[in-house]
């Protein structure tokens, strides 16, 4: 077996944390990659990892060869791909990892145009509005929206994550409309229970912040079902404008508080630490960043 292979192996182990992990994101049973590993550390004779039946460790001779053995392979894969045609030659395999109403929304259309770009290229998107653990699931990238506390994780910015309050015309003409956050107390509010568990809401006014406290109505870890629920009646909703707007459009919802908007976020890509990124990551997020820019496609006409 070949010097390159062994190593392969072994920082893609590291990587995912597991064999079967990096099994199956090189498309390799799990007794492969654990011989390849075993004859590394027979050829250096040194022992890289301690093996558990719960999960591995690097010996301290195993974290000086990742760290140097990570860099050289992802310098030869970028490389290799910076001598292929970018258009048509990306190869390999994405495993990328977005929220669920965005995702259904906005990134199936730029991920389906990309994939008809790029025919050699594989495509694994989880759409799901949990906390992703780029490493430990073997995720190339996450797409993330505000909320960036791991300061180990590389970062760029694909665009602006603007938002505004709205509420049904059933539901203003039943309680009202609130004029200033503060008369928000007397409302019901529908908010997306992943931001944040207090029952408050942050809005602009100038150059300082107004906190509101509404009745939280319903707790929901999607965008999408709070909208539907504020197109019901069934309160006032805070969300980004890339869920709001077409209902704001067509009448079903009315924006409120248009003066005391929410602070606005970023749409952010998210790669683990580490290694380069590979060409067909810094590719894809090239194209995403051109699709989200500063006034991306649904606030176009209305923010």
């Amino acid at each position: 077996m070949g010097r390159y292979e062994q190593l392969e192996a072994f920082v893609e182990v590291v990587d995912q944390q597991s064999f079967s992990g990096a099994g199956e994101k090189m498309g390799l049973v799990k007794s492969v990659l654990s011989r390849r590993v075993s004859e590394l550390e027979n050829r250096l004779g040194v022992k890289l990892l301690n093996r558990t039946t719960r999960k591995l460790s690097l010996t301290g001779a195993g974290e000086q060869l990742y760290q140097q053995a990570s860099v050289l392979l992802s310098e030869l894969l970028d490389a290799e791909q910076k001598v292929s045609d970018e258009q048509v030659s990306l190869t390999g395999r994405l495993k990328i990892a977005a929220p669920l109403s965005f995702g259904h929304k906005y990134l199936s259309s730029a991920i389906t145009d990309f994939a008809k770009l790029h025919p050699a290229i594989d495509i694994s998107l989880d759409l799901n509005d949990r906390e992703i653990d780029l490493v430990a699931e073997g995720f190339d990238l996450t797409i993330r929206i505000g909320g960036l506390e791991d300061s180990t994780l590389i970062v760029r910015k694909l665009g602006v994550i603007r938002f505004a309050t709205a509420a049904s015309e059933d539901y203003l003409k039943q309680h009202g409309t609130p004029q200033h956050p503060a008369e928000l107390t007397q409302h019901q509010g529908l908010m997306y229970s992943n931001i944040s568990a207090k029952q408050e809401w942050t809005f602009r006014d100038q150059d300082k912040n107004i906190v509101a406290v509404p009745n939280i109505r319903l707790r929901v870890n999607n965008g999408d079902f709070l909208t539907k629920a504020a197109v019901s009646g069934l309160g006032i909703v805070t969300s980004p404008t890339f869920l709001l707007n077409s209902y704001i459009r067509s009448g079903q919802l009315r924006e409120i508080l248009a003066d005391y908007k929410p602070e606005e976020t970023g749409l952010y890509a998210l790669f683990p630490p580490g290694r380069l990124i590979p060409r067909r990551v810094k590719v894809l997020v090239d194209y995403l960043q051109k699709q989200y820019g500063d006034l991306p496609e649904w606030d176009k006409g209305l923010i």
